[in-house]
C-alpha cells in the first residue's frame, strides 16, 4: 500500500514537472525576437541589420512565426552566400544564423538597370556583391569576367574550372550585351568562342590544344586572334609584318 502511495507521489511529481516545462517552452516560443537575439556564426562579414535589411523578417516577431526556410532562402541569395542555415533557439533564446560564404576567384562586373555593379565571381559563376565578399586573398585575383548575367553562371563556371584543370591562363572574360562570349588568354590573345553554350567543352579542349603546341614553336608570339564560333574550322589570324 505505502509502495503504491510512493509509485503514484512520483507520477504525479513528474505530471507537474512535464506541465511545468511545456508550459514554459510554449511560453518561450511565444516570445518576441528582436534584432540583438538574433546570433551569427561562420563570418563576421555580416551584422544583425544585414539578416534584417537584406531578408523580409520584421522585428520584433513571436519565435514561432519565423519561417526559417524562407528565411535561408532570402539571406542566401540576397548576400551571395554558399550556403546559410537559420535555427530557433530557446537557450539562449533567439535566431542562429549560421553562414556559409563564397570564395572569390575572379573581379566581375554586371549591368543592372543600366548601372554598372562592381563585385567578384567563385568558381560557380556566382555574383558576389563587392560589400558581401572576404577582402582575403583578394590581391590574388587574376582574371576579370565583364556581362555577368545570371543566365551565363554555367558556362562560366565550366571556363574558371577549366582554367584550373587545363595549361592556358585566362585574364578576361567577356559577354557582350547580346550574349556573344569572348576570352582573352596570356598567349593565345583573344579568343572569340561566340554564342553557343553546348560547345564550351569542345573549345576549352581545342583552346588547349592549341597552347600545347604554339608553345613548342613560339608561335603564339604571332597570334592576333582565334576565332573558334566553329570549334571544327578554326581561324587564326596572325600579325602581319
Amino acid at each position: 500500500m505505502k509502495n503504491q502511495q510512493n509509485i503514484n507521489n512520483k507520477r504525479f511529481l513528474f505530471l507537474i514537472l512535464f506541465l511545468f516545462s511545456t508550459s514554459f517552452i510554449s511560453l518561450k516560443t511565444l516570445k518576441k525576437v528582436n534584432i540583438q537575439d538574433i546570433r551569427i556564426s561562420g563570418s563576421e562579414l555580416f551584422s544583425q541589420n544585414d539578416v534584417v535589411n537584406n531578408s523580409s523578417l520584421k522585428l520584433p516577431l513571436r519565435l514561432i512565426f519565423i519561417k526559417t526556410n524562407f528565411l535561408e532562402k532570402e539571406l542566401k541569395q540576397n548576400l551571395s552566400l554558399k550556403n546559410v542555415s537559420v535555427n530557433r533557439e530557446l537557450f539562449p533564446f533567439g535566431l542562429k544564423v549560421k553562414v556559409n560564404t563564397r570564395t572569390p576567384i575572379a573581379y566581375g562586373e554586371k549591368i543592372l538597370d543600366d548601372e554598372k555593379i562592381l563585385g567578384f565571381i567563385d568558381k560557380h559563376g556566382v555574383f558576389i556583391d563587392k560589400k558581401n565578399a572576404d577582402e582575403k586573398n583578394l590581391n590574388k585575383l587574376t582574371i576579370q569576367v565583364f556581362g555577368w548575367k545570371e543566365k551565363f553562371k554555367k558556362i562560366l563556371s565550366k571556363i574558371l574550372i577549366a582554367q584550373e584543370d587545363y595549361e592556358f591562363e585566362i585574364g578576361k572574360i567577356t559577354f557582350s550585351p547580346n550574349g556573344f562570349l569572348t576570352i582573352e588568354e596570356k598567349d593565345l590573345k583573344t579568343i572569340f568562342l561566340g554564342f553557343n553554350p553546348n560547345l564550351i567543352n569542345y573549345q576549352l579542349q581545342i583552346i588547349n590544344n592549341l597552347k600545347n603546341e604554339f608553345k613548342k614553336n613560339n608561335f603564339s608570339e604571332k597570334i592576333d586572334n582565334i576565332d573558334l564560333t566553329d570549334p571544327n574550322r578554326p581561324k587564326i589570324k596572325v600579325f602581319k609584318p
